[in-house]
């Protein structure tokens, strides 16, 4: 086989060479051991907790060491394409803070290793795929899908490996006037690796799993599909190669690709870069056939909507709070650096490759929720004001026209309960704020809880009357709660609820029940902030009005 003659053939109009690409995208000039790194989604418009778990790696990596993460789109599968779905994607990135220093944005590409959507790149993997051609590696395959199935379903009889390899390759001894006629006859065809049978095993170093042992590639995989864009395996080796990635992180899922990627490092003489297969995203779940046992499994898209990236941003979860998480799942020891440094930006974290879990990332929403208590309780209240009211004008704009017109009542309202040893952790993500805060403003106020459970109507009628009648709003927290102290008694009420629970029968009730309808009143609920810093933030005239209604 005249090698040269098949690759002009087949690339009559593929004139550059490899070194031509080398020149054109060189070493980065980056100080030493600085990596370069990046993500690699597809654009199917479904933006998961997976992307960005990746993107939280791969963005410390690069950024901790002063080297250089980017965005890459992976649009060789067209069939999957989503209309939109790269705007989405990107969209999502910046919400959740991922900051890119080049690659694929909105408007085009911002950088000068691109193109950055491998659709463009086109001519880039045509040079080396004539190169492997005109050194005997590649060949083209004109079998038929109906041709592939058949040869699928005797592997599985003989139970062989699938694939195309050794005897099944009908096309990889076809002479330079058989390819030609076929060429010339209209007859589409694939680019195929052309695999060496051996008992060969391979050894890869992953930085987050250790060694890998494999059997060596002896498959015959595609490189460039019939419409000439290459498949993933062949488009990752290139564009990394050209990019100059020093690390790969990808889910666990392409472990078994490895042999194939090795392959091509290895046959077109380019420096294999640091593998990082992550684990899988989890979730512990009771068993379905014995709910008293808990079980693992894989996140699903269609079973787990906390999969979804979407999912984070209409629940209004800050971003702060998911990096939070993340983090936690990534490092075993961030919970104990948190710890030791409570007002330290999570990005001052030292993060590290090797002390990442390789048996499933665990993705525990109740500890999310928690992470989230806690991380907004430690936020300053106008930055909490920022994050909120930039989800409102996104999500809810009533709320955020609210926010807007009481901007000093909200910003004093956050700070309620701040102070102390044990400030409140009221706000877990901006959807709910909107609810737990809603007291706050008259356009909004409801009542949740049932007064008559804290005393009778007649009574209620009584305390509220006597309390308007002391109630003087610039009293402070003591001679405040000592007005109330006196009322209780005064309404036949223990000031003391341990005096009540030892003797209820010598009570109407204790200093809890008169404190509660003081909430309901003032915020519609039992379960409620410091109800003197609440008066203070409502303001005078919006206390009495409320207490009024229950003094007629």
């Amino acid at each position: 086989m005249d090698n040269k003659a098949l690759a002009t053939l087949l690339f009559p109009e593929t004139t550059l060479l490899p070194q031509d690409m080398e020149n054109k995208y060189p070493e980065r000039q980056l100080p030493d051991n600085a990596a370069v790194t990046r993500i690699g989604p597809s654009p199917t418009g479904f933006v998961h907790l997976g992307n960005l778990y990746n993107a939280i790696i791969a963005e410390r990596l690069a950024h901790q060491s002063n080297g250089v993460f980017y965005l890459r789109i992976e649009d060789t599968d067209n069939k999957r394409e989503v209309e939109g779905a790269v705007d989405t994607l990107i969209n999502a990135m910046a919400y959740f803070g991922v900051k890119f220093d080049e690659g694929a944005t909105a408007d085009g590409d911002n950088g000068s290793y691109g193109p950055y959507r491998q659709r463009q790149r086109k001519d880039i993997y045509h040079v080396f795929a004539k190169w492997l051609v005109e050194n005997g590696l590649a060949y083209p395959c004109f079998m038929t899908a109906e041709e592939i199935d058949a040869i699928r379903e005797e592997q599985t009889a003989n139970k062989e490996d699938p694939g195309i390899y050794g005897k099944y390759a009908k096309c990889r001894d076809l002479s330079l006037d058989e390819i030609k006629a076929a060429i010339d006859a209209g007859k589409p065809w694939v680019l195929r690796y052309k695999g060496e049978m051996n008992d060969e095993k391979i050894t890869v170093e992953d930085a987050i799993r250790g060694k890998i042992e494999m059997p060596r590639n002896f498959m015959d995989f595609v490189l460039l599909k019939s419409d000439g864009i290459p498949t993933y395996h062949f488009a990752h080796v290139v564009d990394d190669h050209l990019m100059r990635s020093t690390h790969v992180i990808r889910g666990e899922e392409w472990i078994s690709s490895l042999p194939m990627h090795v392959e091509l490092f290895s046959k077109l003489g380019w420096k294999q870069p640091i593998y990082c297969h992550t684990a899988t995203l989890m979730k512990i779940e009771p068993d379905e056939e014995d709910p008293s046992k808990l079980k693992k499994r894989k996140l699903s898209k269609r079973k787990d909507p906390e999969l979804a990236l979407a999912y984070y941003q209409q629940e209004g979860i800050s971003r702060d709070v998911v990096w939070e998480f993340l983090l936690t799942v990534l490092n075993s020891n961030y919970e104990e650096w948190r710890l030791a440094n409570p007002d330290t930006p999570y990005t001052e974290f030292p993060y590290t490759i090797n002390k990442m879990s390789i048996s499933g990332a665990l993705v525990d929403m109740d500890k999310l929720r928690d992470i989230a208590k806690d991380t907004i309780g430690r936020m300053a209240p106008e930055k909490v004001y920022e994050n909120w009211l930039s989800w409102c004008e996104e999500y809810n704009e009533e709320f955020a026209s609210l926010l807007k017109q009481y901007k000093d009542r909200t910003l004093a309202a956050l700070a309620v309960g701040k102070s102390g040893k044990n400030p409140r952790k009221d706000i877990e993500n901006w959807k709910q704020a909107c609810d737990f805060m809603s007291f706050y403003y008259e356009e909004t106020f409801k009542l949740e809880d049932n007064m008559d459970e804290q005393a009778a109507p007649d009574v209620q009628k009584e305390f509220f009357a006597k309390y308007l009648e002391s109630y003087d709003h610039n009293d402070d927290s003591s001679a405040w709660f000592e007005k109330v102290k006196n009322i209780t008694t005064e309404l036949g009420f223990a000031a003391k609820p341990k005096d009540y629970k030892k003797n209820p029968d010598d009570y109407k009730g204790s200093i809890v029940h008169i404190t509660n309808m003081l909430r309901i009143a003032l915020t519609g609920r039992a379960n409620a902030p410091d109800i003197h810093e609440v008066s203070h933030v409502l303001g005078e005239d919006i206390v009495r009005a409320r207490l009024a209604k229950w003094a007629k």
